[in-house]
């Protein structure tokens, strides 16, 4: 039979960028698949986008009233997916849609249940520096707590068996969903495997919203929710 992967999309104001992400996943070799975008409030012209040019190309649109966070989008997003698996696509141009069955295809193919896709382990640089060491520690102190062998907690592209994913209670409501999903995918006794992907890093000057209030509530996470 064949399986079908759910992408989750969570946006928060990409006027600039959410058609050509759609179109981008809409073309990804990975078949059948079910788009769910999450629109958390945006105060820019993406919800106008959506509306006239954005929903015919996907299966789900959800809308927030209240700006709430990535961690939130991500919680209705993955309520309402149907998919054999999960995965997550950032609504910028940072990941690769063409390489969702790198990371997705074991998890489809029943040979593991949680796929995270490292920007790290090909050996390239890929990043600022900043960004990098910040990743590096916090991928480090997770590991602490939740005995995993990871290089890239933070990462985007993870991916879930969708009875894994819809089984776990999600709490945080901003960027601390990586530090939290991570932490509970390890208390469940589940090895997560990476595998490497591509990185195209943008600056905030270009919207990227994550920053060192993100970075500190990682930590907190990490510790709130260690095992």
């Amino acid at each position: 039979m064949t399986k079908t992967l759910s992408i989750v999309i969570p946006c928060y104001n990409e006027q600039d960028h959410i058609l050509s992400l759609v179109q981008r996943v809409k073309a990804s070799p990975a078949e059948p698949k079910e788009i769910i975008i999450v629109d958390d409030c945006s105060t820019d012209r993406t919800r106008e986008i959506l509306e006239r040019k954005v929903r015919p190309l996907v299966d789900q649109i959800f809308y927030h009233e209240v700006n709430m966070g990535k961690g939130a989008a991500l919680r209705t997003g993955i309520r309402h997916a149907s998919g054999d698996a999960v995965i997550i696509q950032d609504a910028d141009l940072e990941y690769d849609p063409d390489e969702y069955m790198i990371v997705a295809g074991p998890v489809l193919n029943g040979e593991a249940d949680v796929v995270y896709g490292s920007r790290f382990l090909s050996g390239k640089r890929k990043g600022y520096l900043a960004n990098r060491l910040a990743n590096r520690f916090l991928t480090g102190l997770s590991n602490l707590f939740t005995h995993q062998h990871l290089t890239d907690m933070e990462t985007c592209y993870k991916c879930f068996r969708r009875e894994v994913i819809q089984s776990i209670v999600l709490t945080e409501d901003r960027f601390g969903f990586e530090p939290e999903v991570t932490a509970k995918i390890s208390a469940m006794g589940i090895r997560i495997r990476e595998v490497p992907i591509s990185y195209m890093p943008r600056t905030r000057e270009e919207g990227k919203k994550i920053g060192l209030k993100d970075g500190l509530r990682a930590i907190y996470c990490i510790w709130k929710y260690r095992r």
